[in-house]
C-alpha cells in the first residue's frame, strides 16, 4: 500500500499542471520552502543539477574565450542611475540597503537585480586602448528581484545564474558575440538538456531595458506555455556613452566600446522538469543527470547480493552511479527512482547473479532488457544515449505538433482558444498591437524567429501590412 501512495502523491498532470509541478518539485527533494518570503531553499538533489549546469555551460563558455570575475553584490544608487532606461525597467523589482549596522547611509545602495552597471564602472578605469579589448567576462552568482508572485526555480527573489559582460571594438564584434552566446545556449539546450529551442530577435517592447536588441531561446512546456530559457542582448554604445567607457583606437582616435551581456538562470530547471516530467515526476536527461544508474539490489540480505551491486557500480566507473542499499523494499526504491528521474535502473538479484545476467529498466519509457553482465558497461553507455536522444526527438515533436500558424484574428484568437502551444503569425511591427493581443488575449510576443516566413501581407493581429512573422505564446 504504502508503494502505491509515493506514486499517488503526485497530482497527474492533466488534471493540474500547477499543482503537478510544485508535486515534483518538492516529491523529488529539489528543493524546500522558507521562511525567507519568496525564496527558495535549493536542497542536494535540486543543487546537483545546477552544478551539472554549470560545470557544462562553463566549459562551452572558456572554448568561446570567456573568462569569469565576480562583481560586488551591491550597487549605489548613483550607479545605478547612470543609464536611464536601464533602472526604469528594473526600479519596481529592486531590494535596497539603507542602514549598514545600526546607521543610515549616506546613499542607498540596491542588491544587485543584474550587474551591467558594476561592470560598466569598472571597464570605465581597465580600458584604455584597442589593445585592451576585447573584454570577454562572465560571473556566476546570485541576483535580487522583489517578484510579488513566485513559484519554484520559476520566478523566486533571490536566483542563481550567470551573466556574461563584454566590451569590443566594434559593432560588429558586438554583434556577433551577441549570437555567438545565444548559438552557445542553444546547443546547451538541446544536446544536453534534450530541449529544442526557437532562436529569435525580441520585440522592441519585449527587449532588455537598456539594451539596443535582445534575443532570446524559447521553450515549449508541456502545458504549451513558452519559458524564455536563455538571453543575449546587444548593447550597441549606449551603455559607453552613460558611463564614458572610451578607448583610443588604432588610428589614435578616442572611441565608445560596444558592449553585450547574455545570462541563463535556474529557472532553466523549471524547464527540464516541465518539458521531460510525466506523471510519476522527474525525467532527467542523462547528461544532466546527477545519478545515470541508480542499481537496485533484490534480496539484498542474501549472501554476495550486495558485494555484486558495489561491483558492478566499480565496473560502471564512467558513468555517475549509485547503489540503493536502504532498508526499503524493491517496489519502493522503483518508485523512488522513478520520481527522481534516474535515466537508469540496475536490477540484480540471486538468480541473476547465478544466470551471469542483471535486468535494466528505462526511465523515459519503462522498457526493460536483460543484458549479460560482462556486457552491462557496454549497454548501459548505449542505452545512456538512446535515451538522450529519443527525449530530445520527443520534446521535437512535441514543439512541431503544438506550433501552429495563423494568418487572420479569428484563426489567431481559435488556435489560443481550443489549443496550446506557439502561433506563428505575421505582425505590423506596431507596439500598441502587440500590447491589444497581450491584454485581450492574455499572449505575448515570444520572438521574431532568424527564421522568416512570409505567412501572409497582413498583421494577423490588426489586418495592417505585415513586417515580421513572430512567434506568439502564453508564457511563464
Amino acid at each position: 500500500m504504502a508503494e502505491k501512495k509515493l506514486v499517488e502523491a503526485i497530482t497527474s498532470m492533466s488534471e493540474d499542471f500547477a499543482q503537478w509541478y510544485t508535486d515534483v518539485v518538492k516529491k523529488a527533494e529539489l528543493i524546500d520552502y522558507s521562511n525567507v518570503k519568496g525564496c527558495m531553499v535549493i536542497k542536494p538533489a535540486g543543487y546537483a543539477i545546477w552544478e551539472n549546469i554549470q560545470r557544462q555551460l562553463d566549459e562551452r563558455f572558456k572554448a568561446a574565450g570567456v573568462e569569469n570575475v565576480y562583481m560586488p553584490m551591491f550597487i549605489p544608487e548613483s550607479l545605478l542611475q547612470k543609464e536611464k532606461d536601464h533602472v526604469e525597467g528594473f526600479a519596481p523589482e529592486v531590494a535596497w540597503v539603507t542602514h549598514g549596522g545600526l546607521n543610515p547611509l549616506q546613499e542607498r545602495m540596491c542588491v544587485r537585480p543584474t550587474s551591467e552597471t558594476l561592470f560598466c564602472d569598472f571597464y570605465k578605469g581597465d580600458i584604455h586602448s584597442y589593445r585592451d579589448l576585447p573584454r570577454v567576462y562572465n560571473q556566476w552568482c546570485s541576483v535580487v528581484r522583489w517578484e510579488k508572485e513566485t513559484r519554484p526555480f520559476l520566478r523566486s527573489r533571490e536566483f542563481l545564474w550567470q551573466e556574461g559582460h563584454t566590451a569590443h571594438a566594434t559593432a560588429a564584434q558586438a554583434q556577433e558575440r551577441t549570437e555567438q552566446m545565444l548559438n552557445v545556449y542553444a546547443d546547451f539546450c538541446e544536446e544536453v538538456l534534450a530541449i529544442p529551442v526557437v532562436k529569435g530577435r525580441k520585440t522592441e517592447k519585449e527587449k532588455f531595458a537598456g539594451a539596443e536588441a535582445t534575443y532570446t531561446i524559447e521553450a515549449l512546456m508541456h502545458d504549451g506555455k513558452a519559458l524564455q530559457s536563455g538571453t543575449s542582448h546587444n548593447f550597441g554604445d549606449g551603455f559607453a556613452k552613460a558611463f564614458g567607457i572610451q578607448f583610443t583606437d588604432r588610428d589614435n582616435q578616442l572611441k565608445y566600446v560596444h558592449q553585450t551581456s547574455w545570462g541563463m538562470s535556474t529557472r532553466i530547471i523549471g524547464a527540464i522538469i516541465m518539458v521531460h516530467g510525466d506523471d510519476s515526476g522527474l525525467v532527467l536527461p542523462p547528461r544532466i543527470a546527477p545519478t545515470q544508474v541508480m542499481i537496485i539490489p533484490i534480496q539484498q540480505k542474501k549472501e554476495g547480493v550486495l558485494a555484486k551491486a558495489f561491483e558492478l557500480q566499480e565496473k560502471l566507473g564512467a558513468f555517475r552511479v549509485k547503489v540503493d542499499d536502504s532498508d526499503k523494499s524493491p517496489g519502493w526504491k522503483f518508485s523512488e527512482q522513478e520520481m527522481r528521474g534516474i535515466p537508469l535502473r540496475v536490477e540484480i538479484g540471486p538468480k541473476d547473479i547465478e544466470a551471469g545476467k542483471c535486468v535494466i529498466c528505462r526511465r523515459d519509457n519503462g522498457e526493460k532488457l536483460e543484458t549479460a553482465l560482462d556486457q552491462l558497461e557496454e549497454t548501459v553507455g548505449r542505452l545512456l544515449d538512446q535515451v538522450q536522444n529519443d527525449l530530445l526527438a520527443k520534446a521535437r515533436r512535441h514543439l512541431e505538433e503544438h506550433t501552429f500558424t495563423a494568418t487572420s484574428r479569428e484563426e489567431f484568437e481559435q488556435i489560443f482558444s481550443e489549443k496550446s502551444g506557439f502561433v506563428k503569425a505575421m505582425w505590423c511591427g506596431e507596439q500598441s498591437c502587440e500590447e491589444e493581443v497581450k491584454d485581450s488575449l492574455g499572449v505575448t510576443s515570444r520572438c521574431m524567429p532568424f527564421e522568416q516566413e512570409q505567412l501572409s501581407d497582413t498583421c494577423a493581429c490588426c489586418g495592417r501590412p505585415a513586417r515580421k512573422m513572430v512567434y506568439w505564446g502564453k508564457a511563464y
